[in-house]
């Protein structure tokens, strides 16, 4: 998989370039801020994950680096999806979310970041408010249409396993949740 450089701080997939370049323009403040994306064989329980790199950990806040891994391919109804393959609207929605995670990260020092990635392994509540967290980061940063017509595609794909979307109910934003944070941010 080729990884091609957006800027000085970002590389990514040449086949999602242009989709990890649109989502970034929501995020101007991680202009600066080192990025990779990059596509994984398999996330268990995922389609990405967004982290920061582990041996940034122990520098600076503001020299962090940080990760997207996107699953290469995603099941539905026991066939193979590859990722890249997506509508780019609800890849752009997809790369929304985990950029929302990286605005939460960098909003923590390297001890709370620690903390907090126990805490999201062993706690179903601590999950739940972070993934609703990158949701809202990504809809207040106006990526709101895109936030939705990822998780339309999710829950309303009759082949995507149930499994997949129990857990997208259970964490994430409900379509009707973000319609109502896009309100709110409309009469701002």
């Amino acid at each position: 998989m080729t990884l091609v450089s957006l800027n000085a701080q970002h590389i990514v997939p040449q086949s999602i370039k242009n989709e990890v370049a649109t989502a970034l323009t929501y995020y101007p403040e991680l202009a600066d801020t080192p990025i990779t994306v990059k596509f994984k064989k398999n996330i268990k329980k995922s389609t990405m994950m967004a982290q920061p790199k582990f041996w940034s950990l122990f520098g600076s806040r503001k020299k962090r680096k940080y990760v997207i891994l996107i699953s290469e391919k995603f099941k539905i109804s026991g066939k193979e999806f590859h990722t890249k393959s997506i509508d780019p609207n609800i890849m752009i929605g997809w790369l929304g979310h985990e950029l929302g995670h990286i605005i939460d990260y960098k909003n923590r020092s390297s001890l709370n970041l620690f903390w907090f990635g126990i805490k999201y392994f062993l706690s179903g509540s601590y999950i739940k408010e972070a993934e609703r967290a990158a949701d809202t980061y990504a809809v207040s940063h106006g990526m709101g249409d895109y936030i939705l017509d990822t998780k339309n595609f999710i829950l309303d794909h009759a082949d995507i396993e149930q499994d997949y979307k129990d857990r997208i109910k259970k964490y994430y934003l409900s379509p009707e949740e973000i319609m109502i944070l896009v309100a709110e941010m409309e009469d701002k």
